[in-house]
């Protein structure tokens, strides 16, 4: 292995350099790659099996293992790849220069130092690992790599200016969120990736932003380790972290690896910071935009070592080596990571004092070298490992008590707090469960372990999408511009009005209704883009509404109604034999050539609403013709007025030429008593028509009954009869049989009518007398029988009395005028009121 081929290939991010360590290890038997993430080995893991099947491929990580029988390639973290190389013919460590990061320096300057392939070994890294290097490994050949595309500093951008593909950097999760949350009010949202993440929900995320269904990543610095993004852009929410010890600005070679993921392959990138943040400036220096544009760096003089074959005698002995200073000058010991820290202080406590033998020493040191995936610190952990030891001592962990802690955890409910802290301890039991001597039923509980996390993975993945993901905000905002023909509107069959299946509103009739759930940010853009495309989605709305006979359109005092929505209304030219409509705001809005039709349909449908009223238009074009004579047309104008009717005192009939009578009653027109009227307009549907179309805006009796009870608005086609309403053309009828009783009785002043006829209609005794009398009969008040006297009561007696005719209620009753008085009456009775239509044609008919 000594004489294999060492391989030194390093540059910035964006060379092809991961890409070409699997080309290399695909083209020799066997191989293995160290990498600096579990989610980077699964990525490639994946890439290898397309090449080589599954089969042949393994992945091997603390809290993962796929390793078929004849797997020959191995994709692991640098802690799971074999130390020393496993034997194979290619080795590769990826991202070699993290062996000067503080936590976990010491194992990758173990691999780069110790593991090597039989007949190639590659070591993939930044240029400024160069000198430490050639220092350590002078047998390693140097390839320096250039970037394929070019990285631009364009300062700094506000939240809202940043644009789509761009990736924000924070470095705390309160950052993250809020900067995330910003978005979503922004931008429609991003993805979250953070080193608190499953491997699985990270993924997830990144298929989120990767899938263009959101513009925006928010990240925390984990972006910078070998996330291959679809990123043009990176902004800095910040440019100082905490790294374990003391808050500092971040190194010029950290803001390198991190603006390195804008522009990736031979796509330009650019970074820059955002503006508006607090704490430390956030802008970069000459000196920091040169250094990343050009990718030159401080070198690393120092690798972090520790010893990784330590001697297992004693606990004491572990830990001196442990802490034992390197012999190189390239070397620093690694600063206490929390393993030693867990080790030490369980070394002092009587659970450590009774650890004894080398092999239960090394059993132990494996537990404390359990990893902290809570984050929970030294002492909590410690007390974690102490838990687990006092059953690893016994032998293994029973498979009911690994399988009751996992079923503890297997629990979706939370928020995303709640799901982090599942997810890290499930991850300490898929670690546990994956170590080769620590539980009985191994494969069994690992598999459990896994389907607890991909489920809380899951779970995490949702919450973070529910929290900082606005979908249907994104989809509009990425469509802003955009031909509004082009926008992927739909409208479901309850009236939403969808933009690739998210809600932005409803459509009701031809109105579009924004989402009242909408906050008022999201309200303009939801508008403005449904009245993009409601155009369209209107025209196959009057379509469809056309083609269907104007079904459930009605008409309603003048308004044309489909449900709430108003359609169009009458003109206030519009008459009986032409309803001239006028659109609505929103039938308006429909796009020619489908308004046109749609309302020449409309204008159809109304005029056969319209038809039943054949007979007023009769007379309305009668009224018009010179044939008909000033007196035949003033009454004609009366009777449209009146829509049909109009009592017989108000129509100016004495002015009327008897030979005029035949040319109105074939149109027609009856003469009444009482009321002169033409009896086609009484019935159910002219009535409804001329209610509906607004024309008359009296109550309306649906049915036209005969006889209604009293009201105080007396409905269309009705007059008064006591207490009681009558039709006009049945009152007609029963003043008609009275007046024939009369003409056949043998003495007109005192006779009998028949009431039969007037209570078959529902009319009272007392109502059947009101109407009588208002017709110019008299009630005779029978005699009394003489005391003592029975029999059945005298029948009613009428007299006719011309002059009480359409007398109203008030006079009824009262004392006939005499002398001059009475000729004054009659003088004044044979001229029209001031207030009748015909008074202005006196002149015209003496």
């Amino acid at each position: 292995m000594t004489d294999s081929i060492i391989r030194a290939v390093l540059g910035p991010t964006n060379t092809g350099k991961t890409h070409l360590a699997i080309e290399r290890m695909c083209g020799h038997s066997s191989g293995a790659i160290g990498f600096p993430l579990r989610l980077l080995a699964r990525e490639v893991y994946d890439r290898v099996v397309a090449i080589k099947g599954e089969k042949q491929v393994a992945l091997i990580t603390g809290e993962e293992r796929i390793e078929p029988p004849d797997a020959r390639y191995f994709l692991c973290t640098a802690e799971a790849m074999p130390p020393d190389g496993g034997g194979h013919a290619f080795v590769a460590l990826d991202e070699a220069q993290l062996a000067a990061d503080r936590e976990r320096g010491h194992i990758f300057t173990d691999r780069l130092l110790h593991a090597r392939g039989r007949e190639e070994t590659m070591l993939l890294g930044a240029a400024t690992l160069e000198p430490v290097l050639k220092k350590l490994v002078p047998a390693a050949a140097v390839e320096e790599r250039p970037r394929f595309s070019t990285l631009t500093h364009i300062g700094p951008r506000k939240l809202s200016r940043l644009p789509p593909r761009s990736a924000i950097v924070a470095f705390s999760a309160e950052q993250v969120y809020t900067v995330a949350e910003m978005l979503r009010r922004h931008r429609g949202g991003s993805a979250v990736v953070m080193g608190a993440l499953s491997p699985e929900t990270r993924n997830r995320q990144v298929e989120l932003f990767q899938s263009g269904e959101v513009d925006y990543i928010v990240a925390t610095d984990a972006i910078g380790m070998g996330l291959n993004l679809d990123v043009t852009h990176v902004a800095f929410a910040a440019l100082t972290k905490f790294d374990g010890v003391r808050q500092r600005r971040l190194q010029p070679a950290e803001m390198a690896q991190i603006a390195g993921r804008a522009g990736r392959h031979q796509k330009d990138g650019t970074f820059g910071t955002l503006s508006g943040g607090r704490g430390s400036a956030l802008e970069f220096d000459e000196e920091e935009v040169y250094a990343i544009e050009e990718h030159r760096f401080a070198p690393i003089t120092h690798l972090c070592w520790r010893d990784s074959e330590p001697r297992f005698d004693t606990i004491s002995t572990l830990i001196a080596d442990l802490e034992r200073k390197p012999h190189e000058p390239e070397l620093r010991p690694a600063p206490e990571a929390i393993d030693l820290a867990v080790l030490k202080k369980l070394a002092g406590e009587p659970i450590g004092a009774a650890v004894r033998g080398a092999g239960n020493i090394r059993r132990f040191w494996e537990a404390c070298s359990l990893p902290d995936f809570r984050q929970s610190g030294a002492d909590t952990h410690a007390r974690f490992v102490a838990r687990l030891w006092q059953d690893l001592r016994e032998g293994y962990l029973g498979a009911d008590y690994v399988a009751a802690r996992i079923a503890e955890l297997d629990n979706m409910q939370g928020d995303i707090a709640t799901l982090q802290g599942r997810i890290a301890a499930i991850r300490s039991w898929a670690y546990i469960c994956q170590r080769p001597d620590w539980v009985l039923a191994r494969d069994e509980m690992a598999s459990r372990a896994r389907g607890v996390e991909a489920k809380l993975s899951d779970a995490l993945h949702a919450r973070l999408t529910e929290r900082f993901v606005n979908r249907r905000t994104a989809i509009l905002m990425k469509n802003l511009g955009n031909d509004p023909n082009l926008l992927p509107v739909t409208l479901d069959g309850d009236g939403a009005l969808r933009v690739e299946d998210e809600a932005i509103g409803t459509v009701e009739g031809f109105r579009f209704v924004v989402d009242p759930g909408a906050n008022h940010a999201d309200r303009k853009m939801l508008l403005s883009a449904g009245e993009k495309a409601l155009p369209r989605i209107l025209a196959g709305i009057a379509a469809k509404l056309r083609e269907s006979g104007f079904d459930g359109v009605e008409l309603s005092r003048g308004k044309i109604m489909w449900g709430p929505q108003e359609l169009a209304s009458l003109d206030d030219g519009a008459t009986t034999s032409r309803a001239r409509l006028k659109a609505s705001r929103e039938v308006d809005a429909i796009p020619d050539p489908e308004k046109s039709a749609f309302l020449t349909g409309l204008q159809a449908w109304t005029e056969q609403k319209f038809a039943s009223l054949a007979p007023l238009e009769k007379l309305e074009q009668a009224s018009a013709s010179p044939d008909a004579g000033s007196e035949a047309r003033a009454l004609l104008l009366n009777l449209t007025a009146g829509h049909g009717y109009v009592a017989r005192e108000d129509a100016g009939i004495q002015h009327l030429p008897k030979e005029m009578r035949p040319f109105l009653r074939r149109l027609g027109v009856t003469f009444g008593a009482l009321d002169v009227f033409a009896a086609a307009l009484l019935k159910p549907a002219p009535r409804a028509a001329l209610h509906a179309a607004g024309i008359d805006r009296r109550p309306l009796e649906a049915a036209m009954r005969s006889v209604l009870p009293g009201a105080h608005a007396v409905p269309a086609g009705y007059r008064p009869a006591g207490e009681q309403l009558v039709r006009v053309d049945v009152a007609e009828k029963l003043v008609r049989h009275a007046h024939e009783t009369r003409s056949k009785a043998k003495d007109e002043k005192s006779f009998v009518i028949d009431p039969s006829l007037a209570i078959s209609t529902g009319l009272t005794e007392a109502s059947i007398r009101r109407l009588l009398g208002a017709a110019g009969f008299k009630l005779q008040q029978p005699k009394a029988l003489a005391e003592g006297g029975f029999g059945p009561p005298a029948p009613d007696k009428w007299s006719w009395r011309p002059g009480a005719i359409g007398r109203s209620k008030g006079k009824r009753g009262g004392k006939k005028p005499t002398g001059k008085h009475a000729r004054k009456n009659q003088k004044q009775s044979s001229q029209p009121s001031e207030n009748s239509p015909f008074a202005g044609l006196a002149d015209l008919i003496r």
